[in-house]
C-alpha cells in the first residue's frame, strides 16, 4: 500500500538498485581520472598528500552511504547520497587550482579578446558605471543565489518531480564534473585576480601581460566592487574567502549549471520553479562579470556549454535508461 505524506519519503523500496547512482559513477571517474593526474605530477604539487587523502575520503563516504541505502533503500537515503555529491562540489573545487597553477596562465589572451570584442573591459567598468548601493546588492543577491540553486532544485525536484530526480541530479553533476576538467585544463582565473596581477594601470590602457607562473605562489584579488556593508556582499565576501582560489573563469560554472536548472524548469513545466528562478537567473548573468569574478567571454562560453552538456546528457541517461 502506498504511503502518503512525509512517510513515503522512508517508505522502502520494492526494488532497490544494486549498484552505484550514475552520478555517483561520474564522481568515481573524475576522481580516478585526476588521481592518474595527481600521480604523474605529483612531484610538482605542493598539496598531492591532502589531495590523495580527500579522495580516499570521498569514495569511502560514497560507498558508505551506498552501504546504508542497501541496508534501507529509500527516498531519504537516496537523497543523503545526492547531498553528499553537492557538498564534495566544494572540495573539489579547488582541487582544480592545485592542478592548473603548474600550467601557463592564458588569462592575458581572453582579456584580449574581450577587449577586441568591446573595445573595453566590461568587468572593469560595470561597477564603475553603476554604482548604486541598491544595485550593488542585486548584483550580490543574484551571486549569491547560485548556492541556494545548488541545493535548492534538487531538493524541488526531490519533493515535487522525483520521477525526473535522478536524472537531473545526474546532467547538472556530470555538467560540474566537465566544467572541472575543462579549469584544470585552461588555467584562467579571472578579472579579480588577473587584473591585479596584471596592474589595473595596464588593464585600463588596454595592456594585457603574460603573467606566466605568477599564479603559482598568489592568491590575492581585488576587492569585490560594491556596497560593503551589504549583507549580500558580505554574504559572497565570506564564501570567497572559505574556498574561492584563482581558478574556474572560463567557461562560468555559475552561469553553466545555472541555465541548466532553468531548461530544466522549462521542459518539465514547472511553472513555480522556472518563476522562481528567471529573475535570479538574470541577476547571476550580470554579477559574475560586475564583480569581476568572469569576463564577459566566461558568461558566454557558459551558455554554450550549459546548452551542450544539457543535450547530451539528457539524452544520454534517457539512453542508459
Amino acid at each position: 500500500m502506498k504511503t502518503n505524506g512525509f512517510w513515503k519519503y522512508l517508505e522502502r523500496e520494492s526494488k532497490p538498485r544494486k549498484g552505484l547512482m550514475p552520478a555517483e559513477w561520474v564522481m568515481m571517474a573524475y576522481s580516478a581520472v585526476t588521481l592518474l593526474l595527481l600521480l604523474f605530477l605529483s612531484t610538482k604539487i605542493i598539496n598531492h598528500h591532502a589531495m590523495l587523502w580527500g579522495r580516499v575520503q570521498a569514495v569511502t563516504m560514497v560507498i558508505a552511504l551506498w552501504i546504508v541505502y542497501r541496508i534501507y533503500p529509500c527516498r531519504v537515503t537516496i537523497l543523503f547520497r545526492v547531498l553528499l555529491q553537492l557538498a564534495l562540489l566544494s572540495w573539489w573545487y579547488p582541487d582544480t587550482y592545485e592542478f592548473n597553477r603548474l600550467f601557463p596562465n592564458l588569462d592575458h589572451i581572453f582579456a584580449s579578446w574581450e577587449q577586441q570584442m568591446f573595445g573595453l573591459q566590461p568587468a572593469l567598468l560595470f561597477s564603475q558605471t553603476i554604482s548604486s548601493n541598491v544595485f550593488s546588492e542585486l548584483m550580490h543577491l543574484g551571486y549569491a543565489s547560485y548556492y541556494i540553486m545548488i541545493v535548492g532544485v534538487p531538493m524541488y525536484y526531490f519533493v515535487y518531480q522525483y520521477k525526473d530526480f535522478e536524472r537531473m541530479v545526474f546532467v547538472f553533476l556530470t555538467a560540474f564534473f566537465a566544467y572541472y576538467v575543462i579549469y584544470i585544463l585552461v588555467p584562467v582565473t579571472g578579472p579579480q585576480y588577473y587584473y591585479l596581477a596584471a596592474g589595473i594601470d595596464n588593464i585600463e590602457k588596454g595592456i594585457f601581460p603574460n603573467v606566466h607562473d605568477y599564479f603559482l605562489t598568489h592568491q590575492e584579488a581585488l576587492p569585490s566592487p560594491g556596497y560593503t556593508d551589504g549583507m549580500f556582499y558580505q554574504f559572497v565576501l565570506s564564501a570567497h574567502n572559505a574556498g574561492e582560489r584563482p581558478t574556474a573563469a572560463f567557461p562560468s560554472s555559475h552561469v553553466g549549471i545555472a541555465t541548466i536548472f532553468i531548461i530544466y524548469a522549462w521542459l518539465t513545466r514547472s511553472r513555480r520553479l522556472f518563476l522562481s528562478l528567471l529573475p535570479l537567473y538574470v541577476l547571476l548573468c550580470f554579477s559574475t562579470v560586475y564583480i569581476r569574478a568572469h569576463y564577459v567571454i566566461d558568461v558566454l562560453g557558459g551558455w554554450l556549454t550549459a546548452v551542450l552538456f544539457f543535450v547530451v546528457l539528457h539524452n544520454l541517461y534517457g539512453v542508459k535508461k
